[in-house]
């Protein structure tokens, strides 16, 4: 199955949520080629970023599941080739 590679940028603006954010993210873990957090202590969120290599519609899948959870906002970006 072909893949594309993808950056999910994650702001989590309700920290109670990051539980439910990792386990989301552990589930998908074989399609994440790596993770950088940020804690943006003056403002109380934080900023994620998720470098992927997966079929489209995982990522879709990934994207919409993160997306759905309270306090927490997602977007992605995807490579042309």
């Amino acid at each position: 199955m072909e893949t594309r590679v993808a950056v999910i940028a994650i702001l989590v603006e309700d920290n109670s949520q990051t539980e439910k954010l990792n386990a989301i993210l552990h589930e998908y873990g074989k399609y994440i080629l790596g993770r950088m957090g940020i804690p943006y202590r003056e403002r109380g969120i934080n900023i994620i970023s998720i470098a992927l290599d997966a079929p489209q519609d995982v990522i879709n899948t990934l994207g919409g599941k993160i997306g759905k959870i309270p306090g927490v906002t997602a977007k992605t970006v995807y490579s042309k080739n």
